[in-house]
């Protein structure tokens, strides 16, 4: 395996002012309008290609730049972007917040892990053996005992060991599709393919994957994401619905359920469960976020006030919910009025 690699932090840096932050609000009901939209331009000379986003330990947040080859950092008290370079060949897809409060990014134009340290903004390459084909890495996840593991859409799981920065790559069940990929309150990792349309479990002594199937057929499973309790929220881009699938259920019908999103044609991209255990999605379909109260099965959405934001990954922290308008070259908040 290669060693890890680091690039000098010369000229890896570049900052930008972003316009003053944008108060935008839409409800679609009276409980909606408990919560308000808010955004702001990037304001970065070349399009970054935003693509999913993470809290920074800081305050600011991160995000992946897939088109420029960066990781960024915004701050919203400022309004500025901050570009860190990774490298040469560069795109970005995936990015999270480590143990160690380092940003960790699955780099498909390197083929490669990259760690980001946090505030001295070191960056240190875990390259894919080499020999290995393109894996086309899409997003990452730490496990309970702190080992990161990843999806590569062409039809890889891969495994970074934290302690030893070995990188292991194994063939995924059923080719390409890997896609979304998220741990669980007591560290399990679970994952999506969107051309397989299923979830799997990883078994973290051996890394084989145990496949579980949706009640729906070719839905393509997109992204998940665990809640608080363990149960595993997904995103179906093709079938336009957020399904759950309970681990710990013991009877067949208490496994699965689904709801469609509202809309004629919704098209569910993410997912993500906040600290209250309220669902997150977006909907490519109706260009829209919306936020799913799993207790009383109510949608509530918000209409993003400019065309096609094409909101890729959600993340958040305690009261914010962050959104990267891939489409539009803006991240927003949701947040509690």
């Amino acid at each position: 395996m290669d060693a890890p690699r680091s690039i000098p932090r010369r000229h890896a840096l570049a900052r930008f002012a972003a316009a003053p932050w944008l108060g935008l609000a839409a409800a679609t009901c009276a409980r909606a309008a408990s919560m308000t939209m808010q955004a702001w331009p990037l304001g970065t000379p070349q399009r970054t290609g935003i693509h999913d986003v993470a809290p920074a330990p800081d305050g600011g947040v991160w995000f992946s730049a897939q088109r420029s080859g960066h990781l960024g950092w915004f701050d919203p008290r400022s309004g500025k972007t901050e570009l860190i370079a990774l490298g040469r060949g560069s795109a970005p897809h995936g990015v999270i917040q480590g143990p160690d409060g380092a940003a960790w990014l699955t780099d498909s134009g390197q083929q490669a892990i990259v760690r980001v340290g946090w505030p001295q903004r070191d960056v240190r390459l875990f390259k894919l053996s080499d020999g290995t084909p393109y894996a086309n890495l899409n997003t990452c996840a730490f496990d309970g005992d702190g080992d990161l593991w990843f999806t590569g859409q062409a039809g890889v799981i891969g495994k970074l060991a934290r302690k030893t920065g070995v990188v292991t790559v194994r063939d995924a069940p059923r080719g390409r599709g890997p896609y979304g990929i998220c741990s669980t309150p007591h560290g399990d990792v679970w994952w999506c393919s969107l051309a397989g349309s299923f979830i799997a479990q990883i078994d973290r002594s051996s890394g084989e994957s145990r496949i579980v199937e949706p009640p729906t057929r070719a839905q393509g499973a997109r992204r998940v994401w665990s809640d608080s309790a363990g149960r595993i929220w997904v995103s179906e881009w093709n079938a336009g619905q957020v399904s759950v699938h309970d681990p710990r259920a013991r009877s067949a019908g208490g496994l699965w359920k689904s709801w469609k999103l509202p809309g004629a044609n919704p098209r569910a991209y993410a997912v993500y469960v906040d600290e209250r255990d309220m669902v997150w999605l977006s909907d490519f379909g109706a260009n829209a976020v919306l936020r799913f109260d799993p207790r009383t099965e109510h949608f509530d959405s918000w209409v993003h006030p400019r065309d096609a934001a094409q909101v890729r990954q959600i993340l958040g922290r305690p009261g914010e919910v962050w959104l990267p308008e891939s489409g539009t070259e803006h991240i927003a908040l949701m947040r509690s009025a």
